[in-house]
């Protein structure tokens, strides 16, 4: 059976789980988390753990509840403390300034670039070069930070452009005559 699915999911104090026959919801002060059950694992609540078990003895069941569980654990520890993901800005003249739910990029365009935040997900921008989002969701906090980090990719001879805040980029070596 799968490591990681044998291992049960504390819930902390504050977190709301309820398992019904189609969805888990976990509800808590980060906000709301819903997730379609899965055939091929069953799942328990007892004495504030969470366990999961595969339906059956096949390969898939055996790894769709260690994987199961971990988007169970991820929704839990989203809406208790959530997920953070940090940008940073390489380049002269960029900057970033986040307005309500919008973030305006200055990114080396003709034109800014306005990036609409989906319900959910909080943009702040410290300073002008750095970008934090914020939410519960880890799925789609990364996948947002994918798409502004797609606006403008570092580039490989200066390493400029949009860059995760603990990303290495390998510069290349300019071509010599």
């Amino acid at each position: 059976m799968s490591r990681v699915g044998k291992m049960p999911v504390s819930v902390p104090a504050g977190v709301d789980v309820s398992i019904q026959e189609e969805r888990i919801s976990v509800k808590g002060a980060g906000g709301a988390l819903v997730l379609a059950q899965h055939a091929l694992v069953n799942v328990k609540l007892e004495a504030g753990q969470i366990s999961f078990l595969a339906a059956n003895d096949s390969r898939e069941a055996d790894a769709m509840s260690g994987t199961f569980r971990q988007l169970v654990n991820n929704m839990v520890n989203g809406v208790s403390k959530g997920f953070v993901k940090k940008l940073s800005l390489v380049g002269v003249g960029f900057k970033a300034s986040a307005q309500g739910d919008k973030l305006n990029l200055a990114v080396g365009f003709s034109h800014p670039v306005n990036v609409e935040m989906p319900a959910g997900i909080k943009v702040e921008t410290p300073t002008l070069t750095e970008i934090v989002i914020k939410g519960a969701d880890r799925q789609r906090v990364g996948q947002i930070a994918a798409e502004i980090r797609a606006i403008r990719p570092p580039e490989p001879y200066k390493g400029k452009g949009i860059r995760y805040a603990d990303e290495k980029i390998t510069i290349k070596e300019t071509k010599k005559k």
